[in-house]
């Protein structure tokens, strides 16, 4: 078994927790902390758990959407940012504050970060990040010990007794850090010259000296936070990195909701300059989001998922026991939550969700022993906790649309035998740029060369999307507008059709497009609209679904 991580609870089960589910979230996390993608093996290795095990695990997690099976490796999908967007839309920080973290970090160029207090942790749930050679490469959901970081002095400023002493125990169990992989770990020993060495635990943000030292310096640097209303990070979490952080409070409580980050490093603004050079800017941008907050309408609950009971029934008789159906179901009773639905009664996740109340008690049971789940403002009802980050969101929180749409292209080459390509329009709207393809085995076939241009006006994908960029539009754009597809019949090159349907984001903006190519002796015109455009148009769909998804509280780049 691999070590514990800040997210493995220390205590066994209780006696009615559900066995497969821990061992699926368990899987998911191993994925996560690897990047997305592990083979059989690796999980096998990285969990623990009996290969038959991870193989059942991994089929379901598959018919639910969570992974993929791609050659050798499980992989995660974008489908899995659900569960993190569950937590996202029920928390609503992100979506009534995002906005103005976007709007700072382009005003001082600098990445602007917004994070919440997870345990001994702090974690990110909101990124504006600044593309630079030097950028910042924290993720959505990733976890930084809180003694490295400015908004962990400020977490810290409001802990209780009980709660500094469960941080001194973290602390002498992991010193190194271990147990969080987003940060570089802890220098085992500092530098034998004295004056470095000094150096070196400013740096590190604590005092040379034993466990007690250390927490003792946490805490006066939380206390000092709680005193100036504002943290500053001078390279604690390594050398060159600062940061400079304000909380946002929660106006019916007044206790921190989320604290907002300006990130840079020293090159750009050293440390003593920050209070001077982004402070002042930084503290008029909470002051607006704590307005924001107290201004905010109550949230209306959005659809709750339905059938999902149902589902996982008819998954099981169809895979039989290869369908670990108390794992999908445990699963679906994190969906239960989201916008206007923060806190949730038994009684509210199982009609959500379709379950039994002893099934979906048994599954609450088991992800509060998780700590995706906590008990909420009612003692009777139950909110998600940021830990549900944890699974599988960090990973694919920075995905573009090529790589989203990737798997999708390659499956419909395979299917159709015909060469298949992703576009989106140049900044100056007169050409195509391909982003991603996929080939087909054949002798004549379309040659793909991604970041390859041709002009829109004469492509399939351009006409596409240039119906959807203009308004008035020329009457043949209009006619493409209203059927939603392009088939032109050798325009770029004598022999070549191609067939094309836009890609649309959550606004129903066309944001790319993908086409077929074939040669006109292999297919019809008829063919074409018969027999690619159909399958063409569902995997559209396909990608526009996992763009919804991985795009709702993050940004998906187009290129």
């Amino acid at each position: 078994m691999p070590a514990k991580t800040a997210l493995d609870d220390v205590a066994g089960p209780p006696a009615e927790a559900v066995a497969p589910l821990i061992r699926g979230i368990a899987v998911l996390r191993r994925l996560t902390e690897a990047g997305g993608a592990l083979s059989p093996s690796g999980l096998e290795r990285a969990t623990g758990l009996a290969r038959s095990t991870v193989d059942r695990i991994t089929a379901t997690l598959a018919r639910t959407g969570y992974v993929r099976l791609d050659g050798r490796d499980v992989v995660l999908t974008p489908r899995v940012m659900e569960l993190g967007n569950a937590y996202l839309a029920a928390l609503r920080l992100p979506a009534l504050l995002g906005a103005r973290a976007d709007a700072l970090a382009d005003e001082l160029d600098e990445s602007v970060s917004l994070a919440v207090a997870d345990l001994d942790g702090i974690r990110f749930i909101h990124q504006a990040t600044r593309r630079r050679a030097l950028s910042v490469s924290f993720r959505i959901g990733d976890l930084l010990p809180a003694e490295r970081t400015a908004p962990g002095a400020l977490f810290a400023a409001e802990r209780t007794g009980a709660e500094w002493a469960r941080w001194r125990t973290r602390r002498a169990a992991d010193p190194q850090d271990a147990a969080f992989p987003a940060v570089p770990p802890r220098p085992a020993s500092a530098p034998e010259d004295s004056e470095e060495r000094d150096g070196f635990w400013q740096r590190d943000g604590f005092e040379q000296g034993d466990d007690s030292q250390q927490g003792d310096d946490f805490q006066r640097r939380a206390d000092r936070a709680r005193r100036d209303g504002w943290a500053l990070d001078d390279q604690l979490i390594e050398p060159g990195l600062v940061a400079v952080s304000v909380p946002v409070r929660d106006p019916a409580t007044g206790r921190t909701a989320c604290v907002a980050s300006v990130v840079s490093h020293t090159s750009r603004h050293p440390a003593a300059g920050l209070r001077t050079a982004l402070l002042p800017r930084l503290r008029t941008a909470v002051a607006a989001m704590e307005a924001d907050l107290r201004e905010a309408a109550p949230s209306r609950p959005g659809p709750a998922p339905s059938g999902l009971a149902t589902w996982t029934t008819a998954s099981k008789h169809e895979l039989g026991r290869e369908f670990v159906e108390s794992l999908a179901r445990g699963l679906t009773v994190l969906t239960a939550f989201g916008e206007g639905r923060s806190a949730l009664s038994l009684t509210e996740v199982a009609r959500a969700t379709g379950l039994t109340r002893a099934t979906a008690r048994r599954a609450l049971i088991t992800h509060e022993h998780l700590g995706l789940v906590a008990p909420g403002p009612d003692p009777r009802t139950f909110t998600l906790t940021p830990r549900v980050l944890d699974l599988g969101f960090p990973a694919l929180s920075r995905t573009a649309l090529p790589r989203l749409a990737e798997p999708h292209l390659r499956a419909l080459a395979e299917r159709l035998r015909e060469p298949v390509a992703l576009a989106v329009l140049t900044g100056d709207g007169t050409e195509i740029q391909y982003t991603a393809g996929a080939g087909a085995s054949r002798v004549l076939t379309a040659d793909i060369t991604v970041g390859a241009r041709l002009p829109a006006a004469s492509t399939s994908l351009g006409r596409v999307l240039l119906a959807d960029a203009a308004d008035p539009l020329p009457p043949d754009l209009a006619q493409v507008r209203d059927r939603s597809y392009v088939l032109a019949d050798e325009e770029l090159e004598s022999g070549l059709r191609s067939i094309a349907v836009p890609v649309r984001d959550r606004g129903g903006r066309a944001v790319a497009a993908i086409d077929v190519a074939t040669h006109a002796a292999r297919r019809t015109l008829e063919d074409c609209v018969h027999d690619l455009l159909p399958a063409l148009r569902a995997t559209a769909d396909r990608i526009q679904a996992d763009l919804h998804t991985a795009s709702r509280f993050t940004r998906v780049p187009p290129t």
